[in-house]
């Protein structure tokens, strides 16, 4: 079957943080194109709209538990082993209701308030204010390295030293990293994992995107690759790789059995809806085509991104994301201030993307994060807007 993925969606009226988010109601207006938000502007596969219409059609909507469907978690387990030859027990997942809300039971499960919590700016942005506001930990950056062409790598010496630091007692592993593209290598990977366990850091390994990667690149997931599966959570979910965040199905895997009890006894009774539990059972039985043909089209919208770029903004600096659809542009070489960057693409273009200081407060000045699921001709556009707001930069 053939997904039309150029079709354009309406989004106006389904509450939609994206168009209709009222804190960004002085940026935006009917004419504004949003490309700030980690969801797809496309319709879900059809075998997950199919299920949920199964569900709505019981016409009940009573309390759930996932243990009450034992496809729910061997659905996770199918998916896993057949995806990527990961391998853990129906036991080890554990429900929640978004990643971050299993990101933050880790942290406050295992340290304490003040302790330092290590990440790899640039970074997910949210991290930084779970982080902060409302767990009270201390945020420990250890600066990924950019090379002249634009591609990060780990600073395994900082890392080590971060690491050894008996005051730093967890690690936040972005894999694949948001917003710098990177798929992380087996060596990376195995490297990471043996610095954490030297140390007895925890190390929770956000892998969300996993499944959204440019064809012909390996995704290893962090279970996969560590010998010591002691001090490791793996954070997954269907809301990237289906546009499925507003039902938040996420999954911690946790395979050893002391640190699911420590965890799953903090983090008290989760459940997920009907909805979530007939979503992720459909997409990870029967939406592998759908997966493949996205990342397909994809693959395109970032390659259109780079050409117009080498087109029309050519001082515009970025390497070509491994995974993910998010972009990290870099601007600076306009010589323009982050204000008026901004002020250029969200006034004027009438685009809104995410600002660098979002991910990366020490050092993503001038840079600005895209993301790119959306339908080709809305992409164009919003280029097209953007690179008039610049034409006195040569």
């Amino acid at each position: 079957m053939d997904y039309h993925f150029d079709e354009p969606v309406n989004h106006r009226g389904i509450y939609s943080i994206k168009y209709e988010a009222p804190w960004r109601a002085d940026e935006m207006n009917e004419d504004t194109i949003p490309l700030f938000v980690a969801d797809m502007d496309f319709k879900t596969a059809p075998p997950i709209l199919d299920a949920l219409h199964r569900t709505v059609d019981f016409g009940l909507f009573g309390y759930t538990a996932a243990a009450v469907v034992p496809d729910y978690a061997e659905a996770v387990c199918h998916w896993w082993k057949t995806q990527y030859g990961c391998s853990f027990p129906p036991e080890a997942v554990v429900y929640s209701n978004g990643a971050v809300e299993a990101l933050n039971n880790a942290v406050r499960t295992f340290t304490n308030v003040g302790d330092g919590v290590i990440i790899q700016r640039p970074v997910y942005g949210h991290f930084t204010a779970a982080l902060e506001q409302q767990c009270h930990r201390r945020v420990v950056s250890s600066r990924l390295i950019r090379s002249a062409d634009g591609r990060y790598t780990i600073d395994f010496e900082d890392l080590e030293q971060k690491c050894a630091d008996p005051a730093n007692r967890a690690m936040i592993f972005c894999s694949p990293a948001n917003p710098v593209g990177r798929v992380w290598s087996r060596e990376e990977i195995r490297r990471v994992c043996e610095i954490t366990a030297r140390y007895n850091v925890l190390l929770i390994s956000d892998e969300v995107h996993c499944d959204i990667r440019r064809r012909g690149v390996r995704h290893d997931p962090v279970l996969t690759v560590a010998e010591d599966l002691r001090n490791i959570i793996m954070l997954t979910g269907i809301n990237k790789s289906f546009n499925l965040a507003g039902l938040q199905c996420s999954n911690a895997i946790i395979p050893d059995p002391f640190l699911r009890a420590r965890f799953v006894q903090a983090f008290g009774e989760r459940e997920p809806t009907q909805f979530a539990i007939s979503a992720l059972i459909a997409a990870y039985r029967e939406c592998e085509d759908w997966l493949a043909q996205l990342n397909d089209y994809l693959d395109g919208n970032i390659d259109f991104v780079l050409g117009f770029l080498q087109e029309n903004l050519p001082w515009v600096k970025t390497a070509r994301p491994e995974g993910t659809y998010c972009m990290w542009l870099d601007f600076s070489a306009c010589g323009l201030p982050d204000e008026e960057i901004h002020r250029r693409i969200y006034r004027d273009a009438n685009v809104i993307l995410q600002d660098g200081l979002v991910h990366d407060p020490e050092g993503g000045a001038c840079f600005q994060r895209i993301c790119v699921p959306c339908p080709r001709s809305v992409l164009r556009r919003a280029m097209e807007r953007i690179a008039a707001q610049f034409t006195d930069i040569r």
